[in-house]
């Protein structure tokens, strides 16, 4: 895994908690919206009553992650060479700590990913007894619930993890998981629209998303 990445989400949760304990403490029963039964009828629009560090969309501008718009996370965050749109890594890393990557950190993330990518025989050989016609997305499902017995939290969990270690655990899954999709991916639409020609992975020096791409068996920069 990335050891700067999770170092970094570590102080800036520690932080981050501390923040909300205080909020909580000091403002915890302050209302911060009315709700009409036409909002409650309507899907809750306009009604304030989440949290969310992640991203925001505003009804005038869109969507901002971590508050910047598309175009300011299209300037910049890192992206490949000869690329013209931010890599999934530098992404994942905003979204985690709120702050943008450098590309060398990008590249630690990508290294992480890719250590992890390999699926597991057993998740193969379950995708291969459902159907063909099987929908992709149900295939991807499947597949995602397969590598089950490989997580790290359901481990620990049964080991006696204490509460304060949940998202180390947490976080190691999402990265095994996150290691894995391209094949995951690649192994579900080669097997459904390529007549199970499977491709292997491509060298270590590609990114993430353009190893998906080479699974895929898309050649074009």
């Amino acid at each position: 895994m990335s050891k700067s990445l999770k170092a970094s989400l570590a102080t800036k949760t520690t932080t981050l908690k501390k923040e909300i304990e205080a909020l909580l403490a000091a403002h915890g029963n302050t209302s911060i919206a009315e709700v009409t039964v036409s909002q409650a009828y309507g899907g809750m629009r306009s009604v304030k009553c989440m949290v969310t560090e992640t991203s925001s969309v505003d009804p005038q501008k869109g969507i901002r992650y971590r508050g910047l718009s598309i175009p300011e996370l299209q300037a910049q965050l890192p992206k490949a060479s000869q690329g013209a749109q931010p890599l999934p890594e530098g992404v994942f890393w905003l979204l985690l700590t709120g702050d943008v990557p450098t590309a060398a950190q990008v590249a630690e993330v990508t290294a992480s990913w890719r250590a992890n990518e390999t699926l597991p025989d057993h998740v193969m050989r379950t995708l291969d007894q459902l159907p063909i016609s099987t929908h992709p997305m149900t295939q991807l499902s499947i597949g995602i619930l397969a590598m089950q017995s490989d997580s790290i939290f359901a481990r620990r969990y049964r080991e006696g993890m204490p509460k304060s270690e949940h998202w180390e655990a947490m976080y190691e899954d999402v990265n095994l998981l996150l290691g894995r999709m391209p094949a995951l991916a690649a192994y579900i639409y080669r097997r459904s629209y390529r007549g199970g020609d499977h491709l292997p992975a491509a060298e270590p020096g590609l990114d993430w998303a353009a190893n998906l791409a080479h699974m895929l068996g898309i050649e074009n920069p």
